[in-house]
């Protein structure tokens, strides 16, 4: 799966080069100009990593990077803070709200590249053990299991487990499990989730278990033990 950047930036021509040059290094990108906008894709979207500008014209960056650091769904999302402010101050105020990195601009595509790479890495390692309910998947292993019983899941199966257990109980519309999981450039029919689910679901529920993937009419999919 491609890695999605998040940019948060309101100088159009410096997100436009940005998004060039991220998606020449084969990210997927998407871009907020406001705050407002970029705090409702973090929800809908789940990047990866956000770049996120200091100055903003509706909200400062570094009360964006509380609210997303401050958020037990978004806080391990990495966040590199761009800005022209370079006073040590400056820097310290970013990394105490939890910001990962700190870029001043003007500043080389080459490093910010780098640093990205660099940020993900680090994020990629911190996880890799994902649990919800009784179900536990481990991606150094390869290994589900739900309770003491071993799952035995397909890769496609597998993929679409780990970004359910990113985030248990959001609702994934068929869209965005087809960008999350195929990738945003394989044509893939949206009927095709409905498969992999049902596959998903019935791995998932061995012997008496309860159903733990809930189906939101005209909305997606959710891992919810409520549901």
């Amino acid at each position: 799966m491609k890695h999605l950047i998040l940019i948060i930036e309101d100088e159009v021509a410096q997100a436009q080069i940005l998004q060039y040059n991220l998606e020449a290094e084969g990210f997927r990108v998407l871009h907020a100009p406001h705050a407002e906008e970029g705090l409702l894709l973090v929800q809908e979207e789940c990047p990866d990593l956000i770049l996120l500008d200091w100055m903003l014209p509706d909200m400062a960056g570094i009360e964006v990077c509380r609210q997303i650091k401050a958020n037990a769904e978004t806080k391990s999302i990495s966040v590199i803070m761009l800005t022209a402010r370079g006073a040590e101050d400056d820097k310290v105020r970013g990394l105490g709200v939890g910001a990962d990195d700190y870029v001043v601009k003007p500043y080389s595509i080459k490093e910010l590249v780098a640093r990205i790479k660099a940020n993900l890495r680090k994020s990629g390692q911190s996880v890799t053990e994902f649990t919800y309910a009784d179900i536990t998947l481990n991606t150094e292993t390869h290994r589900v299991k739900r309770g003491d019983d071993t799952v035995k899941l397909g890769p496609t199966e597998f993929k679409l487990l780990q970004v359910f257990l990113k985030r248990p109980q959001r609702v994934f519309s068929r869209a965005q499990l087809l960008d999350l999981v195929w990738g945003a450039d394989i044509y893939v029919d949206e009927r095709t989730v409905d498969v992999h689910v049902g596959r998903l679901r019935k791995a998932l529920k061995s012997g008496a278990k309860s159903e733990i993937i809930r189906t939101i009419r005209s909305a997606g999919y959710s891992l919810d033990i409520e549901g």
